[in-house]
């Protein structure tokens, strides 16, 4: 049986994952601690296998007085975590990272990220999320060096999730956002793209497995298909029988509006993961998209 502590009581991709894992395996136990106000101090690391840290500031808002408040929760948050979870005797700590760390599209410029692809954020949310990863792993190092002293300790593996758009039924964010636009708008760009996505059991699927298997490294989870923002706003039309003209009329308006407005270029960039990067010796995508967007329309009736 593993015993899982999940950092970030409440957040949707926490609860989502433990209630997915319980339907699969209840022989799992699995509890949630709040990290506001040092709550997570309160329990106990010693009981646990894994501590799968979700908590952090969410990527909503760009105002630059929010930026030490980014560093402080999924930065300083996240290795203090860390370092408490490795001196308890936890043997596995799962960081919720991002896509982002390696950069934000900021314009409609077509982009693969490859295994060669190196991190280079351009926003204070992607770069609070890549200086944790750093100071994880600079707790690897620093435990490698303090076990070759002492011939001894616990070794914590870490393993990092750099997953793309999370979604799923009831979930916040762009995506519920942009199902419901396809229910009111007359017309619709046809710019199409291509986006990695990640459903939220294909996610939870993975973390079951990385737990299982006591993955450590960094990952890169995604859907099997990529999605297509044209194709997902004519698939909740349709459901919701409602009518819009899909027309490259407006694609002018959507490449001139991309110079000035940054949601453009987030909707409709293509910006995805190479297949390979999300290639396991085992199966998590077990939702297919087509799947996926039926569970949230059903959701949003």
């Amino acid at each position: 049986m593993k015993k899982i502590l999940i950092t970030g009581a409440g957040s949707y991709v926490g609860e989502s994952v433990r209630k997915y894992i319980l339907s699969k395996d209840s022989s799992y136990q699995i509890d949630a601690v709040d990290t506001m106000d040092d709550n997570w101090k309160k329990a106990d690391y010693t009981k646990y296998d894994v501590v799968f840290h979700v908590a952090g500031i969410a990527h909503v808002n760009a105002d630059p007085k929010m930026e030490p408040l980014y560093y402080k929760v999924n930065r300083d948050l996240t290795i203090e975590i860390a370092k408490h979870a490795k001196a308890t005797g936890v043997k596995q700590f799962i960081f919720m990272s991002s896509q982002i760390v390696f950069h934000e599209s900021r314009s409609l410029k077509a982009e693969v990220l490859t295994a060669e692809t190196k991190p280079a954020p351009n926003g204070f949310y992607g770069d609070s999320k890549l200086q944790a990863e750093n100071g994880l792993w600079d707790l690897v190092k620093n435990q490698e060096e303090d076990s070759a002293k002492t011939k001894g300790g616990n070794q914590m593996k870490i393993c990092i999730l750099r997953p793309c758009m999370i979604y799923g039924p009831n979930a916040k964010g762009n995506f519920p956002r942009l199902a419901k636009l396809a229910c009111k708008t007359p017309v619709f760009p046809e710019w199409h793209n291509k986006r990695s996505m990640l459903y939220i059991d294909n996610l939870a699927e993975f973390v079951k497995q990385a737990i299982e298997r006591e993955l450590e490294g960094t990952f890169y989870p995604q859907n099997r298909e990529l999605a297509d923002t044209v194709e997902i706003v004519r698939y909740f039309a349709k459901v919701a029988g409602h009518k819009v003209w899909i027309t490259k009329l407006l694609n002018p308006f959507v490449w001139l509006g991309s110079f000035v407005l940054q949601p453009i270029n987030k909707m409709f960039a293509t910006y995805y993961y190479d297949p390979e990067m999300s290639k396991m010796e085992f199966d998590y995508q077990l939702v297919s998209f087509e799947e996926s967007l039926k569970k949230v329309a059903d959701s949003l009736k």
